[in-house]
């Protein structure tokens, strides 16, 4: 993995004088009319220098130039920005946001309008901290795109992130318009037009001292005084960092104490920072992939809480609750589903990480186990439980999942002896566990025609809890066909 940079280099005073050269040739060939000449100048403006706007605002406009701002740029694009394309995904996923950079800069020569392309690059922009690309990256994928819900969101948020809440609000409600049903944009509209207000409207008298204002005045001691708490905290860190950059511990805390007090955005800054003076350090890596997972969570609790409060307005019916576009059960059981596969796919791909890197650490195999069944990866998952299995500490449940896989794959011999041997290893006061497995035996059983076996095991589990997975109804019917039979 190349070393990540997790501000935009400065470029020296010599490197610096040579990019100012190649713009004022780029301006010179602009006037002839050469604009290919000027795109190669300006590409080296811009790698020289990434973090400068006006480079980077000169070859865009160059580029759609070149295609007469037609809105597709080369009729051959199709075939000659495929390879680039990958070249970009591979950097973004390693977090070589330089090379994303240059690398979307190769696909937008052949197609300015690339909306996936300037969508990355707009996400490399904002991790090197240059906000301002970040916008301007966007903005020019909406001159073909006005109206996307992807590109919108995403746009929304940078300008939510840089506290320019009016044009945030904006967007939002295009993403509402276009998408009625969508969670995130029905309140964002309503949220930042709070945070609007505190900004920017009824405290003017307060701000300009014309008036004393003692809510706003606790609101901002409370601020101070949690700002001055994380300062607190996170300085002698800093402190230490300085004095042995190359200790991935150190960055670790650092971020640690972000995440205490809400501030995400500079967890992984602070973890990124890390990456080049410690050699990429495993542990760097593994904590961004854990954070990265941090926004998807609180999304699905999000989501599942809007679920909950659903279920209850449906047993009762509340006629004041009008001013609020309704959100449809369905939609958000999409919306939830999807989050679960997105999640566990990401879990999957770090619990693997931490098994390779760590093989004798058993509960990462357990881990990327259960995560492979859910991803119907049934194959994968028995080959790591197998080997979970040895593990004295994880015996029952190792063998309880196996079952489970052994029964997707219409196995039934080996998914009753492992499950058998689940009952047999699970501790006296597992409880939640037992029931688990008595009714993976009594319903394998019944499957298997073995409708007796499937009665004795229902009964020994509803005598436990009835209710349990409607193992109650389960029994009646089971009885029922073994009657009938």
């Amino acid at each position: 993995m190349p070393p990540l940079t997790p501000t935009a280099p400065t470029p020296t005073p010599e490197l610096k004088r040579i990019a100012e050269d190649s713009f004022t040739r780029a301006k010179e060939a602009i006037a002839s009319g050469n604009l290919d000449y000027t795109i190669s100048l300006l590409l080296t403006c811009c790698k020289i220098d990434p973090a400068n706007f006006f480079y980077r605002q000169t070859l865009r406009k160059t580029q759609k130039e070149k295609y007469g701002n037609n809105l597709r740029g080369s009729r051959f694009a199709f075939v000659s920005t495929p390879r680039w394309k990958g070249k970009v995904k591979a950097a973004k996923r390693s977090r070589d946001y330089l090379k994303v950079l240059e690398h979307g800069e190769q696909v937008l020569c052949r197609n300015p309008w690339d909306k996936g392309t300037q969508m990355d690059m707009s996400e490399a922009f904002d991790a090197l901290g240059l906000g301002e690309l970040a916008v301007f990256s966007l903005d020019q994928a909406r001159q073909k795109f006005p109206r996307d819900v992807t590109l919108n969101r995403a746009l929304a948020r940078l300008f939510e992130k840089r506290g320019d809440y009016q044009k945030a609000i904006f967007l939002w409600q295009l993403v509402k318009e276009a998408s009625p049903h969508d969670v995130e944009a029905a309140h964002k509209a309503k949220d930042l037009a709070a945070s609007e207000t505190i900004q920017r409207g009824h405290y003017e008298e307060a701000a300009a001292g014309t008036k004393d204002s003692p809510v706003v005045g606790r609101i901002e001691a409370r601020a101070v005084e949690k700002q001055d708490k994380l300062v607190r905290e996170a300085d002698p860190i800093r402190k230490r960092i300085e004095a042995d950059p190359t200790e991935p511990s150190l960055y670790i805390q650092l971020a640690n104490v972000y995440r205490k007090h809400a501030q995400d955005d500079r967890a992984r800054a602070a973890l990124q920072q890390g990456l080049g003076p410690t050699g990429n350090a495993f542990q760097l890596q593994l904590a961004l992939m854990e954070l990265d997972l941090v926004p998807l969570r609180k999304e699905l609790e999000l989501t599942e809480a809007k679920l909950r409060q659903l279920a209850d307005r449906s047993r009762v019916v509340d006629d004041d609750e009008g001013d609020e576009e309704p959100v449809s059960a369905d939609d958000l059981t999409r919306l939830r589903a999807k989050l679960l596969k997105e999640i566990n796919s990401r879990e999957i791909e770090l619990f693997r990480v931490k098994a390779d890197r760590f093989p004798t650490e058993t509960a990462h195999r357990f881990e990327l186990g259960v995560r492979l069944i859910k991803s119907d990866l049934v194959d994968e998952a028995i080959r790591e439980l197998q080997q979970v299995k040895k593990d004295e500490r994880f015996v029952w449940k190792a063998a309880l999942y196996l079952g489970m896989c052994f029964k997707k794959r219409n196995n039934w011999r080996l998914a009753q002896r492992n499950l058998e041997d689940a009952l047999g290893a699970l501790p006296a006061n597992e409880e939640t566990g037992k029931k688990e497995v008595l009714f993976q035996l009594a319903t394998g059983s019944a499957d298997n025609g073995d409708l007796a076996r499937a009665i004795d095991l229902g009964h020994e589990l509803a005598n436990m809890d009835y209710a349990f997975k409607g193992i109650g109804k389960l029994l009646d019917e089971w009885t029922d066909r073994l009657q009938n039979a």
